[in-house]
């Protein structure tokens, strides 16, 4: 891990000065999710939350299709599965980088998705994709 990627974990674990990206360009979030809670689900609320990102829930074990694409996508029922969409939309803008055959997705940044990801996972994530800011004097 770079440097400067160290630093910035580390002042997010104080909740450094961020803010949400107003023009998200024609981008949205959307977090596949069950009904029933979970640590990681909790972890990525929680983090949502705390910086006012918006984001569209789907609900895997009220949507079949939902599931079958997370199935496809992860190759486990693994969630939370975060993406990046068009805005209205429910599938990633691009497909996410590929995904060997019964490796764990935990954590692993594939471009438009991340599954079970960390707190500070989540955050880098979140920045690379533009859903955070972080001003220039806290990198």
């Amino acid at each position: 891990m770079t440097h400067w990627i160290e630093t910035l974990i580390n002042r997010f674990k104080q909740k450094p000065e961020v803010s949400r990206r107003i023009n998200m360009d024609d981008k949205s979030l959307v977090m596949y999710t069950r009904t029933a809670g979970c640590p990681y689900v909790s972890v990525a609320k929680r983090v949502l939350e705390d910086y006012q990102v918006p984001y569209q829930e789907v609900f895997i074990d009220l949507d079949d299709a939902a599931k079958q694409r997370l199935l496809d996508w992860v190759g486990f029922l693994s969630v939370p599965t975060l993406i990046v969409a068009p805005i209205g939309e429910v599938l990633p803008y691009e497909a996410p980088a590929y995904l060997p055959k019964g490796d764990s997705p935990r954590g692993i940044d594939r471009g438009s998705m991340i599954t079970e990801a960390s707190h500070e996972q989540l955050l880098q994530w979140l920045i690379k994709h533009g859903f955070l800011t972080v001003s220039e004097s806290e990198i």
